[in-house]
């Protein structure tokens, strides 16, 4: 398994349409190179745009999702961002991850609707989505899920060697972006790429921080406040070699029924 040059695109795409999202996307990764890259969630649409997620949902197939399908195949990039996803009466905050070739690779909804602007919007998703990417195995939670340590240990338990977490904190949840995703990682001993928004939307002030950290809960990229791209090199290896040296899923075992 070769590694693979990851990426987290840490939009500012306030008031700006899906196609001009999109067009943003491809001037950030053109010519870099990428294996992966992250958008935040409801990228497509926006986050905090009230009525809009509705007007603009779409299903997993829709023209949104076509157009990003060709430019990971123009670019060799597989992509992975947020959107709000209509089936049927219902809306979800989802996240599709797409291949370089273009293929759908899988879907996410978001589990835990958190308490504000969400409620009312979305219904929540069930289970859990994992995903095989460059020979490794990619989880996918959004934003609020990942704060809860049992969704990224399941995860992790299920497989995931790689988290990947589209979100949209704002500047009063700073925490969570530098402590909270820094201790995922390292109590799974995975790699988590955590993408989120820039800049401020209809009063919301995004905190940026969008961050790669490691198997061994170390930056490896982070961003600022700015709209901007950032990359790291992602591997297999470094998992293994982090869950060797901290075995806690081994020793998990031993634990639970002493927990009970």
């Amino acid at each position: 398994m070769n590694p693979m040059r990851a990426a987290i695109f840490q939009c500012d795409g306030a008031g700006s349409s899906p196609h001009t999202r999109l067009e943003k996307l491809a001037r950030a990764i053109a010519g870099q190179g990428l294996d992966l890259v992250v958008c935040p969630e409801l990228f497509m649409s926006g986050y905090h745009v009230g009525e809009q997620l509705h007007e603009l949902a779409e299903p997993t197939d829709g023209p949104f999702s076509q157009q990003a399908a060709q430019l990971a195949r123009t670019t060799g990039t597989a992509i992975v961002y947020g959107y709000p996803e209509r089936d049927g009466d219902s809306v979800f905050n989802s996240a599709l991850a797409i291949s370089a070739d273009g293929t759908p690779l899988a879907n996410h909804r978001k589990l835990a609707i958190p308490p504000g602007s969400e409620e009312g919007w979305f219904a929540p998703g069930q289970g859990l989505t994992l995903f095989q990417l460059g020979g490794m195995t990619c989880g996918l939670l959004i934003c609020y899920d990942a704060e809860f340590p049992e969704a990224v240990r399941a995860a992790c338990l299920a497989g995931a060697e790689t988290v990947i977490v589209p979100t949209a904190l704002s500047d009063q949840w700073d925490q969570v972006a530098d402590r909270v995703m820094p201790a995922r990682a390292f109590e799974n001993g995975c790699w988590l790429l955590y993408a989120n928004h820039a800049g401020a939307e209809n009063g919301l002030v995004y905190h940026g921080g969008s961050c790669i950290v490691s198997p061994q809960g170390r930056d490896a990229a982070r961003a600022g406040p700015d709209e901007q791209l950032i990359t790291a090199t992602i591997d297999a290896a470094s998992v293994a070699a982090a869950r060797a040296r901290l075995p806690y899923f081994r020793d998990l075992q031993d634990l639970t029924p002493l927990l009970a």
